[in-house]
């Protein structure tokens, strides 16, 4: 059996953060040989994954970022359990790494980002997850990729990373608009970006519910219809984003504030 020193298990434990125990381990099974002691561990992090791939990853950081260009951004997501892992500064930076990653190396699907080189040694950024899980010991995983490409495209991204927008509109050199209509985005969280854009479903649903509640304070019969109708409309325009009040004048719409921004910049 090869002898492991301490120096070498630091060494391991320096390239891969996984605990000293485990490097030792990892060193002993693997006769010395780092490249495959540090398989090992990331055999331990799949493991690891298996076993808790049943447990609820809802915290964690959404990165929305854009190219110098204006012309192309996205947004990822890196998941975990707990809000103590998603504050820690290296889950931040893998966390941005990956945003950037997806943005300068043209994935268009999440497998395609996972299989993207991480740190250009051979480590691809499903392995870097896998070597996250089995350190931290929580389901941790890339769950969202969104991609936009448009004339101006603005990227915003709200204090502590909880919240993010991703914004393009179809004219040039319109960032200080798009950058507004981001933070309406994250602020008041628009289901659509006009009524025709809200899906029957939800129609139906919220016709049902104002219905209901009109019944429940006693409303007769033959009214529920117009005033579920009217709950709809009241709905429209706080959840859609050209009818919802502006965040930063909230006596005017959000289309009113755009078209005078557009017209004032293309004037």
């Amino acid at each position: 059996m090869a002898k492991i020193t301490a120096s070498e298990v630091n060494r391991l434990r320096q390239m891969t953060g996984s605990g000293m125990m485990d490097c030792k381990n990892a060193l002993v099974e693997a006769e010395g040989d780092f490249d495959k002691a540090i398989e090992i561990l990331r055999k331990k992090g799949q493991k690891v994954a298996a076993k808790r791939g049943d447990r609820e990853a809802n915290e964690g950081l959404i990165i929305s970022v854009a190219d110098d260009s204006g012309k192309k951004g996205v947004i990822t997501s890196l998941t975990c359990e707990t809000d103590f892992v998603a504050k820690n500064a290296d889950f931040n930076d893998v966390a941005n790494k990956i945003a950037n990653i997806a943005l300068t190396s043209g994935v268009k699907t999440i497998d395609e980002l996972k299989a993207q080189s991480f740190d250009g040694n051979g480590l691809t950024i499903g392995d870097k997850v896998l070597e996250m899980v089995g350190k931290i010991g929580e389901k941790i995983d890339v769950t969202n990729l969104d991609i936009i490409e448009a004339d101006t495209v603005v990227a915003y991204n709200h204090p502590g990373n909880q919240v993010a927008a991703l914004v393009g509109l179809n004219v040039a050199g319109q960032g200080e608009v798009g950058r507004d209509v981001a933070m309406q985005i994250a602020a008041m969280a628009p289901v659509a970006i006009d009524q025709s854009g809200v899906s029957q479903e939800v129609i139906d649903k919220e016709i049902e519910i104002g219905k209901d509640l009109a019944r429940q304070e006693g409303k007769p019969e033959e009214m529920l219809e117009k005033i579920a109708t009217g709950k709809l409309n009241k709905f429209f325009k706080e959840s859609t984003l050209l009818n919802q009040a502006f965040i930063k004048e909230n006596k005017k719409s959000g289309w009113s504030i755009l078209e005078r921004r557009l017209t004032r910049t293309l004037q």
